[in-house]
């Protein structure tokens, strides 16, 4: 149970989407936990707009899709689109998710609906409160705060700074922020459209001028992603947003009304480490790229989804503190590839080089055409083709895993599923059945539609898996599994 000699199990510092997706999950899984939140209130503004399949799949597991679904507009085809010629139009419709789509959701909503599905968990948000510093021991984290002047020293057992690519959280873990900054000032502009282009579709527009990203928030409203040569004012005009999509745009496309625009720069950064001790940082404190590709948020998202059920398991006493040194081991090889993605396509979109240009509108018609290219690319962005292969905790490829009876919130929260095919032998389900009575709290055996047996961790990934050969060997390695995160070996069955 969460131990008592601490004020609470888990103190979150920022109320973006990524920690308030965090505090969900450990409401959800019953923890003790404190959302505090420098700002006055959750933010006004739009920003992050694209959330991915399986980013669906993971709030479909913690119970808080069902709000997003009906607040979405739905993206099912992505375009690349310059000077009037389509070089590529590709269906994102991956068929093996139930979410064939990239909802489009204003990030002010989006941390409304996570706000109000924590206020009906019962839980709130410590506005105008301050993190100031952090003294861990081998027993906890004690950690002073200001509110408004006023000193409020909280003892946690784990901390997890979501606290934004300021980080003061990583500051104090002094992990060095590596990369570096683009050249490139962005402009940011939500603006109403007339309906020249499908509601369903988002345009990429490489161009000479510098790269656009037309992103639909719905048939008449879109979020323009653009660069600048130099910025006018202190934010986007409409007339400045009217003259790029004049020149980089799909012919016919007209902006109306300005809503909310913005100057930005952008980096490509991530630290060596997620965390030090009891302290940890996720979403923006430990990673940032460029906007194209929508990643940033979603990255993030997932980052606690991995650390949530690891927390959970370790402050009740089921597993191994070593055991969250696995969150920095899984995630950074996924920032990583997400970081090379975004910069490849930033880069490509707006290279200034003639030559690149075009070998660059020669070569996307021809590969779009390919199937391989095609699932490639739709895999990658939409987060389905992150595994964690060559965890240590983790038996093969560690792929996802999403089946009917994870979901919905009550579905999986932190027990590992040990999945049975629908023709497994009586022996078989005694012995699996032994293996999780052996392991009270932590195995549940379940039936599932593959055959063989599934050892399906609480984040919805695999850590092991055998469909061929003898079950009871299988088990044994599924014991082994097992014990490499549990804080003794599991007693013979």
């Amino acid at each position: 149970m969460p131990s008592a000699a601490v004020d609470t199990d888990i103190l979150i510092v920022g109320a973006g989407p990524v920690g308030l997706f965090l505090a969900n999950e450990c409401a959800r899984r019953g923890l003790r936990w404190r959302l505090v939140e420098m700002r006055a209130a959750q933010s006004e503004h739009s920003k992050a707009l694209a959330i991915f399949p399986r980013t669906l799949e993971i709030f479909d597991m913690a119970g808080v899709v069902g709000p997003f679904l009906e607040a979405a507009n739905r993206v099912t085809t992505v375009a690349v689109v310059t000077h009037g010629r389509t070089l590529a139009r590709m269906r994102f419709a991956p068929a093996e998710s139930p979410y064939s789509f990239v909802a489009m959701v204003p990030q002010n909503v989006t941390e409304s609906l996570l706000a109000a599905a924590l206020r009906s968990r019962g839980g709130t948000i410590e506005y105008e409160t301050t993190f100031v510093s952090a003294v861990q021991d081998n027993d906890g984290v004690s950690v002073i705060l200001d509110r408004c002047g006023e000193q409020i020293q909280v003892r946690a057992a784990f901390v997890v700074g979501c606290d934004g690519p300021h980080s003061a959280v990583r500051h104090l873990l002094g992990l060095p922020f590596e990369g570096a900054q683009y050249e490139t000032v962005y402009m940011l502009a939500d603006v109403d459209t007339n309906d020249a282009l499908p509601g369903d579709e988002l345009q990429l527009c490489p161009s000479e001028a510098g790269p656009v990203a037309i992103f639909p928030m719905s048939a008449t409203r879109r979020r323009i992603v653009a660069s600048v040569d130099r910025p006018e004012g202190d934010a986007p005009s409409l007339d400045l947003v009217r003259t790029i999509l004049g020149e980089r745009a799909p012919r016919g496309l007209q902006a109306l009304e300005l809503h909310w625009s913005s100057y930005f720069r952008t980096h490509h950064r991530q630290v060596a480490r997620l965390g030090l001790g009891r302290i940890f940082i996720a979403g923006d404190a430990a990673h940032i790229h460029s906007p194209f590709g929508g990643q940033g948020m979603n990255t993030g998202l997932h980052d606690v989804w991995n650390l949530a059920w690891k927390l959970d398991l370790v402050v009740r006493g089921r597993a191994h503190r070593a055991l969250l040194e696995t969150y920095s081991a899984e995630r950074r090889p996924v920032i990583k590839s997400v970081i090379e993605t975004t910069d490849l396509l930033a880069r490509a979109l707006g290279t200034p080089s003639k030559l690149a240009q075009i070998l660059r509108d020669a070569v996307i018609p021809m590969v779009s055409r390919l199937a391989p290219f095609r699932h490639a690319f739709v895999q990658r962005l939409s987060e389905l083709g992150v595994s964690y292969r060559g965890s240590p905790i983790v038996e093969g490829a560690g792929e996802r895993y999403f089946y009917d009876s994870l979901r919905g919130g009550a579905g999986i929260r932190s027990r590992f599923l040990l999945m049975l095919g629908p023709d497994a032998a009586a022996s078989t389900v005694e012995a699996a059945t032994q293996l999780a009575g052996s392991l009270p709290d932590v195995v549940e055996v379940r039936r599932g539609d593959r055959h063989g047996l599934t050892l399906v961790r609480p984040d919805g990934y695999v850590a092991y898996e055998a469909h061929d050969g003898d079950d009871l060997t299988a088990l044994r390695t599924t014991r082994s599994v097992l014990e490499r995160q549990l804080n003794a070996p599991a007693k013979a069955a």
